[in-house]
């Protein structure tokens, strides 16, 4: 008789060490949704991320052979955990996806418009060279099916005039192939320089900085070269004669022999100094420009519009005499996901009673595809919309549903912040979603802040109980219904409902009505003729489905056209009208701070350079002669001469994972043991930048500089980061609320404070600690509006503007606007719906 076998039911994890972990034991279940909680820097990615991705994919990676480990990216060794238990191969979904190139569509990239194009290549109805067209027909799906060397695969005759002629492949239908159209190369757009935008300001002279294509790297001297071909330099550009303007947009482009002063009065001579007029500065540019960022400032000046030849389809127009259920495939790919079931009965109507088997085969492939991105609410995105215009909400679920589309078993899905840009009616998609990896044999660990997702949970683990140092320990676990009478629990309050949610308000200054703004959008998008109003010095939240318009309203029409009425440019095309007396913005987005691992928190704010002044001004320091810059673990005088002031060293070994140890040398300190051994009050920079905000405050008490910088990150609730804290891997809501750091000292009247999506990675009590934020800034004066899906957010705001009613084609329309407490009141839209909910929930009606 075989024994009764015993399946482990759960992941024992022992000993985790990740970051900021204490030495962790804790147990997750197999086969069920698990929900980590805890607040921004507790721990939670570790735990996720850092050890259960990190030990499960790696895992996974050991079982293949060393020939196929050696052609696969490995970016994760062994995890700082003593023992990992029953561990499926794991998957993660992170909280900021890759933005896809220009080349990628919502079709390419979820792959329905892979099955789109053999659709029409079996079941299409193509039209012969002299005109005439074929009927769909089970000749033509099988004439597209012989062995590739048959010469005759893919050739039809035309019943009519009996031409021979070869028919469209699925190939041929893809706009990054053969089916490119030949002027755009399959990008829909044609790039042409827009010549309003060289002179940036007429009312500048050239010494001024008139003409903006000269702001590019490297052409900063040309006014000097204008000079010598005797174009007055200290005269605003309008007052240049017309030969003058002539020489400045049209010169041309040769060496001449150029005198340069320095600001010391000294003369250099040049022979062969090249001339590039306000034109050729732009084109040369966009020659050897490289990086992104490069590229984004040469874009500034050209205007992109609709390939005249293909008019947006990215395809050659040859192919669209070929249709499928009376549509040719530009107008299929211009159709919303949510549509294509009406496309797909229109077909199979069409279709002769031969083809329905294969038209079911095709199309049950479309709809098995399609199901999972219907699920998650993105029924609203069209095929052809580029992938790179998609919100990072909509990305992750994106790669979402193609996880679920594969249909595996027995893998540990590892999601970070799923439910990023979405609306409180899709979480009900998302977590259909999440039960149905679950059904399919999988387990799956959520961390994520949504109060709702936590509840539909199975298992809830919450690290805490604070942030950083004072985080890293699991303080409860359990059902949500345990968690909600656990006393420990920091989320189980606002699982009950029995959380204090609303924030105490600022109120707005008396003459605040006249920073009002108001902006009407004329055509731009699902936009059309809308007109909002921004009240001023107060907190506005501007609300709706992902796709509902928010961004359109916002950042692409709101922000820049305040920007080009300060620099007295024109408005952008879609901006009817613009009244406002705000002249300054700030946006504020969940990019990570900083560029690579040298970037810090005392680098990103003014402690370093402080710091740097302070040990360069001691006694000691002055003895050995060291300079400010020789305090740098970027200067190589400085700087550890082992690691070069990175602090760690990579080592490469071959088909493993790249093993990033501690340099030997300075332990991870960065420095030279020359300058450890400088000491300020017992301190040296090193000790310095080990110490946390909180730890750093009493240290810099006689030193205001730092000491003020130190009180405002505090303030902010930062106060557990390090000074040495490398800033790249702060999560969004930490991100984005350092980059106010040099904002909160100032008056801020004329200002508006832009927050996009400012709660990815914030617990509902950090939620509160931003709200404190936000309110500092409207003491100042400043107006504020966040692009938010968060209820406590909404709740806490002084008005709220709602678009809709949903996403894509059924949004653009103005829902709601007016405080939240009247429009919880009489509900008009599925937000206010929502809210009304949130505020009989917590009882803020009471």
């Amino acid at each position: 008789m075989e024994p009764e076998r015993h399946l482990p039911h759960q992941i024992e994890v022992r000993g985790g060490n990740v970051h900021n972990l204490k030495n962790i034991n804790v147990n997750i279940p197999l086969n069920q949704f698990v929900a980590i909680s805890g607040l921004s820097g507790s721990g939670k990615s570790s735990l996720a991320m850092g050890i259960l991705y990190a030990e499960g994919s790696r895992r996974y990676l050991e079982a293949l052979s060393t020939y196929t480990r050696r052609r696969i990216s490995q970016n994760q060794g062994a995890p700082q955990v003593q023992e990992v238990k029953h561990i499926p191969s794991a998957l993660a979904l992170r909280q900021r996806p890759d933005v896809p190139s220009e080349r990628s569509t919502v079709g390419s990239m979820t792959e329905v418009f892979n099955v789109v194009r053999l659709i029409f290549s079996r079941l299409g109805s193509p039209v012969c060279p002299n005109g005439h067209r074929l009927k769909s027909s089970l000749n033509i799906a099988q004439v597209m099916d012989l062995p590739g060397d048959n010469p005759e695969m893919g050739w039809v005759t035309c019943p009519v005039c009996g031409i021979h002629f070869m028919i469209k492949s699925a190939e041929d239908f893809s706009f990054n192939s053969a089916g490119r159209c030949p002027k755009c190369d399959g990008t829909g757009e044609v790039r042409e320089l827009d010549e309003r935008k060289l002179i940036g300001n007429e009312n500048l002279t050239l010494d001024e900085g008139a003409v903006a294509s000269w702001h590019l790297p490297g052409r900063n001297f040309m006014p000097t070269v204008a000079a010598t071909l005797g174009v007055r330099t200290d005269v605003p550009y309008k007052d240049l004669t017309d030969h003058e303007k002539d020489i400045v947009l049209h010169g041309a482009k040769k060496q001449y022999p150029v005198d340069f002063r320095t600001s010391t009065g000294r003369v250099f001579h040049t022979d062969n100094t090249l001339y590039e007029n306000a034109y050729v500065a732009v084109y040369d540019s966009l020659k050897t420009a490289k990086s992104e960022r490069s590229l984004n400032k040469i874009n500034q000046f050209f205007h992109f519009s609709v390939c005249p030849v293909c008019h947006g389809s990215r395809l050659n127009p040859d192919l669209l005499t070929q249709i499928v259920g009376e549509k040719n495939i530009a107008e299929v790919a211009d159709l919303a996901l949510g549509d294509l079931a009406d496309w797909e009965r229109v077909t199979k109507h069409e279709l002769p009673d031969d083809m329905h088997h294969m038209a079911d085969i095709l199309f049950s492939n479309l709809q098995a595809t399609l199901h999972p991105l219907l699920e998650l609410g993105l029924d609203y995105l069209t095929l052809s919309r580029g992938s790179n215009t998609l919100s990072t909400g909509e990305l992750q679920r994106i790669q979402l549903a193609k996880t679920l589309r594969t249909e595996t078993t027995g893998v540990l899905y590892v999601l970070d912040e799923p439910s990023i840009g979405l609306h409180p009616d899709n979480v009900k998609g998302l977590l259909h979603v999440f039960r149905a990896l679950i059904a399919q044999g999988n387990s799956l660990v959520v961390v994520d802040h949504d109060v709702d997702i936590i509840a539909a949970a199975d298992w809830i683990i919450e690290i805490g109980p604070g942030s950083g140092a004072q985080g890293g320990q699991v303080i409860a676990e359990g059902t949500p219904a345990h968690l909600q009478s656990d006393p420990q629990s920091l989320i189980g309050p606002f699982l009950s409902g029995k959380a204090p949610v609303m924030h105490e308000k600022v109120a707005s200054q008396q003459d605040a009505q006249q920073l009002d703004t108001t902006v009407q959008v004329a055509d731009y998008f699902n936009l059309h003729d809308v007109t909002v109003t921004i009240p001023g010095n107060q907190i506005t939240t501007v609300t709706g489905f992902s796709g509902a318009g928010k961004t359109s309203l916002i950042l692409d029409s709101l922000v820049p056209a305040i920007t080009a009425q300060t620099r007295g440019q024109q408005l952008p095309e879609q901006v009817r009208r613009l009244d406002t007396q705000l002249d300054h913005v700030v946006s504020v987005d969940a990019k990570p701070v900083g560029k690579n691992a040298r970037s810090s928190l005392a680098t990103y704010t003014n402690i370093m350079d402080n710091l740097r002044k302070l040990f360069a001004g001691l006694p000691a320091a002055q003895e050995h002669h060291y300079s400010v810059s020789d305090f740098s673990y970027n200067n190589k005088k400085g700087a550890c001469p082992h690691c070069g002031g990175i602090g760690v060293i990579t080592l490469d070994i071959q088909y493993l994972p790249d093993i990033e140890q501690t340099c030997p040398v300075c332990h991870g300190n960065r420095y030279n043991d020359e300058i450890q051994a400088i000491k300020w009050h017992g301190y040296s920079i090193v000790d310095l930048l080990k110490l946390s905000v909180r730890d750093a405050l009493p240290v810099f008490q006689e030193v205001p500089a730092i000491q003020r910088t130190l009180q405002t990150l505090a303030e902010i609730g930062l106060d557990y980061l390090h000074l040495g804290e490398s800033t790249p891997t702060l999560s969004g809501g930490e991100a984005q609320r350092l980059k106010l750091i040099n904002h909160l000292g100032k008056h801020q009247e004329r200002t508006l404070f832009v927050f996009d999506e400012p709660t990815i990675g914030l617990h509902p009590l950090d939620v509160q600690t931003l709200l404190g934020v936000m309110n500092q800034l409207k003491q100042r004066r400043a107006t504020i509006i966040i692009i938010t899906h968060d209820l406590e957010l909404v709740a806490n705001a002084d008005y709220l503007i709602d678009l809709g009613p949903k996403g894509g084609a059924t949004g653009g329309q103005l829902m709601a606007a007016g405080t939240p407490q009247t429009l919880v009141q009489h509900p008009t839209s599925l937000t206010t719906e929502y809210l009304a909910r949130y505020w009989q929930k917590f009882g803020l009606g009471d």
